[in-house]
């Protein structure tokens, strides 16, 4: 055996003991299977903060924690609530117990507006088996109290002559089970 088909046979041993990071149906899509990979594919095991409800809905869920339970609070109220640091004054999103800015324990919860604009997105067009099958925007809105949220843009066409950057838009809540998700649509629409 030269030195070439000796690399070949180690390379190819390692790729039968990898384990994907990911697979569709079983692994069935990306044609992994026992024989390819040496061993059992197993079966996709979602993270243990989301939850994906039985009947409720057709999205994996956030698990609020005792940081983020005002804001789930909020959007279950219908109210987007942000947090803001009382020693410097700045408002901070995600919630967290501290101010990212300073770093003081002193903050307050508040009512945003739930006004902003859409300052970056990409399309979909593959989405994930729980998301359904049309493509859906992944966006980034910059709220006017100044934090930014990724989120979901929702009331209008997801194309890139409807989504245009900078533009309007406003919250709304869509309510799945016990959760309520904050997704922004169209100022006006």
């Amino acid at each position: 055996m030269n030195r070439k088909d000796g690399a070949l046979t180690v390379l190819a041993r390692a790729f039968r003991r990898r384990r994907p990071h990911f697979q569709l149906d079983g692994g069935a899509n990306l044609g992994l299977n026992s024989q390819t990979l040496g061993a059992q594919v197993p079966p996709r095991r979602f993270n243990k903060r989301f939850e994906r409800p039985k009947d409720s809905m057709d999205r994996i869920l956030p698990q609020p924690t005792p940081e983020t339970q005002h804001f789930w609070d909020g959007c279950k109220a219908g109210e987007l609530r942000l947090q803001r640091c009382d020693d410097c004054g700045k408002a901070y999103f995600p919630p967290r117990p501290f101010c990212p800015g300073c770093g003081s324990r002193s903050v307050s919860v508040f009512t945003a507006s739930g006004k902003g604009v859409l300052w970056s997105y990409v399309i979909n067009h593959r989405p994930r088996p729980d998301m359904g099958t049309e493509p859906h925007s992944i966006a980034v809105v910059k709220l006017e109290e100044g934090p930014q949220m990724m989120t979901n843009i929702v009331g209008c066409p997801q194309t890139p002559e409807a989504l245009r950057l900078d533009m309007p838009v406003e919250v709304t809540f869509k309510t799945f089970g016990e959760i309520a998700l904050p997704l922004f649509q169209p100022a006006g629409a």
